[in-house]
């Protein structure tokens, strides 16, 4: 938490403009000892009459995703107390989903979502403020913050803590991925312990959240796309002086909402959730973005499946060529303008809504040619490519179905396009079973692994699994062994990695009926997902199986795991919104 003092303002009026509702906790002569306790903090006259915005503020010590953002956030006051607000900033959770990976610890990162927007509802909720700006780091603040201002509905921004520089390692820019990626190479032998070292000590050098487009830039850039952040706020690196330019501006922009009485549900629409998946698709954007999309617009109340981030891909080509598929990260992308360069292509081809609002009060349109982003006709960039000449006539996200997954599979395309694998099951009930089996290279051309029971009640949690993905890509397996799974992949992964399967196999679904050495065939350009087993002959399989026991009796995995919903739905827990499968 930032420990910077509340603005010493001469006395004057605690007269609150109308309609605020903090009015409720200082007004009147019956909140005297309410506004006591706001002059015990420092706050006056002149602050009590302002609009009080909550800034949330998931600073932590524990990954460099978020161990900057004191500072974030001390520019966000400045720009909120120097506009006219009350700025009251309080700290929520953050999980370092990078090391936690491959751990027992994974489980609790999608629960932090939950548990971030659920304690940012409550402190708005409970001490009745009036807006917020809510800030993210590492990958679920960002959703879960998103979720968050949409429950309250209060005017709100959204502001990220910005990216980490690439390291360097013999001359080329790595990122955290190449290390993970590096460890199946040792494994194999073709790299050495040393040069793995090398690696772990250059890979991170700051603050900032990973810097390729992974899940936490991806969330940022769907930020701008759905309208929660100004054009232009998600590509400053987390250590430029931009990133606290940009912050300042979200503490003057949020007042502005206040003024406009600028909610969530004015822009929240479906075709802001239609940017946002055109622009997902259109950058290589995490599969995770998927899930978090479903999920805000459950909280929404948008009509949303998962079916349609289909449809969107199929329209909508891919355009830029970023880490994991590519080399390049957000650094690059911002050099070049940001994310607004990719929306303006999109735009102009016409495959965004441009009449779409935004927090700023104009429409999606009309932002971009305010910001007035280049061409990417006009740029010299090796991995932006124009709708016209794309780098893949379709979108990066696939929706695969079948008798395997009747309720979706997300795979991410960061290669080839038209894949196509058929090939032996070797089943895994867990993570670590399938890591050990690969890191022993026993992978062999043409496999399936399928790991199960790692959905979001099965798990529960719903794991990343970069650590798996990077050991078989790291072996040069990426194409030609297939990993599936109910539950989840890192936006660093890449290859043939099939995640998100609903039903997931701990609620019954096909994927609990698999035994090794059935036959699995994935066929992308048909964007199936089928396993060589008649209806009858999974149904009998599944009729046999034993319900397992909850992974855990007791604490926050077990009520989460009570609470989650389907993949397919988002995994929420809003009970407002929450479906079973």
């Amino acid at each position: 938490m930032s420990h910077q003092e509340p603005p010493d303002r001469e006395s004057g009026t605690t007269e609150k403009p109308e309609g605020l509702r903090s009015r409720e906790v200082t007004e009147g002569t019956e909140r005297a000892p309410h506004r006591a306790m706001f002059r015990a903090m420092g706050f006056d006259d002149e602050d009590l009459a302002a609009p009080m915005v909550g800034v949330a503020n998931p600073a932590a010590d524990i990954t460099p995703c978020n161990v900057h953002l004191d500072e974030v956030a001390d520019a966000a006051l400045d720009g909120i107390d120097d506009s006219g607000g009350m700025p009251i900033e309080f700290g929520t959770i953050t999980i370092s989903d990078a090391i936690s990976m491959g751990t027992e610890g994974m489980k609790a990162s999608l629960i932090s979502r939950e548990v971030i927007a659920d304690s940012v509802e409550l402190v708005s909720f409970g001490e009745r403020m009036d807006a917020l700006v809510t800030i993210g780091g590492c990958d679920k603040n960002m959703p879960g913050m998103m979720m968050a201002a949409i429950r309250t509905d209060l005017p709100s921004v959204f502001l990220y803590g910005g990216s980490i520089m690439p390291g360097e390692h013999e001359g080329r820019a790595i990122t955290i991925q190449n290390v993970f990626e590096a460890r199946g190479a040792v494994a194999t032998g073709e790299m050495s312990e040393s040069e793995l070292d090398e690696m772990e000590r250059n890979a991170c050098p700051g603050a900032g959240s990973c810097g390729g487009m992974f899940t936490a830039n991806t969330m940022a850039s769907i930020s701008e796309a759905i309208g929660f952040a100004p054009l232009g706020s998600a590509s400053p690196p987390a250590e430029h002086e931009a990133r606290y330019d940009v912050a300042r501006e979200a503490g003057e922009l949020v007042l502005d909402a206040v003024e406009a009485d600028r909610r969530p549900s004015e822009f929240l629409t479906k075709d802001s959730f239609e940017n946002a998946i055109a622009l997902q698709v259109a950058i290589g954007g995490s599969t995770n973005g998927v899930l978090h999309l479903l999920a805000m617009a459950a909280e929404a109340g948008v009509d949303l499946s998962i079916e349609e981030f289909d449809e969107i891909s199929r329209r909508t080509p891919k355009i830029a060529d970023l880490q994991p598929g590519g080399e390049r990260v957000m650094n690059d992308l911002h050099e070049l303008g940001g994310v607004p360069v990719v929306l303006k292509e999109l735009h102009e081809a016409g495959l965004l809504h441009g009449d779409a609002l935004t927090v700023t009060g104009e429409t999606l349109a009309a932002a971009l040619e305010r910001v007035d982003p280049p061409a990417i006709a006009d740029l010299d960039a090796d991995f932006l490519y124009t709708v016209e000449n794309p780098k893949n006539e379709q979108g990066a996200i696939r929706i695969l179905t079948g008798n395997l997954a009747p309720g979706g599979g997300v795979l991410k395309i960061t290669g080839a396009d038209d894949l196509h694998h058929e090939g032996p099951v070797r089943v895994f009930e867990s993570e670590e079973a399938a890591t050990e089996y690969v890191q022993g290279g026993n992978i062999e051309s043409g496999d399936v692994i399928v790991i199960r029971n790692e959905g979001p009640q099965g798990g529960p949690g719903m794991r990343e699994m970069l650590g798996v993905t990077a050991a078989r890509d790291g072996q040069g397996h990426a194409e030609d062994v297939a990993l599936l799974t109910d539950g989840r992949f890192s936006g660093a992964t890449r290859g043939l990695s099939i995640g998100h399967v609903a039903p997931e196999a701990f609620v019954g679904g096909p994927i609990a009926a698999l035994e090794d050495g059935d036959t699995v065939t994935i066929d992308v350009a048909d964007r199936t997902l089928e396993v060589d087993l008649t209806d009858e002959e999974l149904e009998a399989r599944l009729d046999e199986r034993d319900q397992p026991d909850p992974a855990y009796e007791g604490g926050v995995l077990a009520k989460y795991g009570l609470a989650f919903g389907s993949a397919a739905e988002g995994a929420v827990t809003n009970p407002g919104v929450s479906q079973q499968d």
